[in-house]
């Protein structure tokens, strides 16, 4: 099936390929009912062809029903699925909300990363530690905070500003060209996964709205610790105001 726009009045363009995932239709059903005071009915399947057209018309088989049934019964199974633990759940998961959206709020402790810059920041790419952070996530967006120890928050732990560039101060993330594809069956594990390795596997590459987050200079911090083992040092960072209570 073609899909066109009128570029003049007696010309076509075809606009096919400029979709995703293209999907071509395969069948039809069509629910007949009677007008009966307790109706009837009955399902008739129709095939498609190439042109979009419906053939082939007749009464929906038991094989057909069963086919359909699956089809069905797989997608609901990764609706449950979505966020779904694998296991023992982790001490460091704070909240899971399993809604269409999803969401996720989570810590980590300090820890080494790889990490990347742009060019023109003239910071080379290599291992840093990084200080405790706390992340809240769901299918589309992403916010991440820092937090001055490794101790698990609680609903009145102050959140500190991440200490990274191509980060609001509102402390949501700028995924610049990053493809974000979360899976609506994905598990807890693998969604949190996936949100750390989009963030520390994408280029840091300036400061959003002149927004620093430390008391010094951002460029500077991470030319000293890149490479140095050093731990990250927590005094420098700026306190955001929010607790945890806030992405709750």
């Amino acid at each position: 099936m073609r899909n066109t726009i009128n570029t003049t009045e007696n010309e076509e363009t075809d606009i096919t390929n400029n979709f995703g995932t293209l999907y071509h239709p395969k069948s039809a059903l069509v629910f007949y009912e009677t007008e009966d005071y307790n109706p009837d009915g009955y399902v008739e399947h129709f095939d498609i062809d190439r042109n979009g057209n419906p053939i082939n018309s007749h009464p929906l088989t038991l094989r057909e029903a069963q086919r359909l049934s699956k089809m069905l019964n797989i997608q609901n199974k990764k609706d449950k699925d979505f966020l779904r633990p694998s296991g023992v759940i982790s001490e460091t998961i704070l909240l899971i909300d399993t809604s269409e959206n999803g969401k996720v709020v989570w810590y980590t402790k300090a820890q080494e990363r790889h990490l990347l810059f742009t060019e023109k920041l003239s910071i080379p790419n290599g291992l840093a530690n990084v200080p405790p952070l706390v992340w809240c996530a769901n299918k589309q967006g992403m916010k991440i905070f820092a937090l001055e120890t490794d101790q698990r928050p609680n609903t009145d732990t102050p959140l500190f500003h991440a200490p990274f560039f191509n980060v609001y101060e509102s402390g949501s993330v700028c995924m610049g060209t990053v493809d974000v594809n979360i899976k609506s069956s994905a598990s807890l594990e693998e969604f949190t996964k996936k949100w750390e390795n989009y963030f520390f596997n994408s280029y840091f590459s300036h400061l959003v709205n002149s927004h620093n987050p430390i008391k010094g200079n951002l460029v500077i911090l991470w030319k000293s610790l890149i490479d140095s083992k050093e731990p990250f040092p927590t005094d420098i960072l700026i306190n955001s105001n929010l607790t945890l209570k806030n992405l709750l």
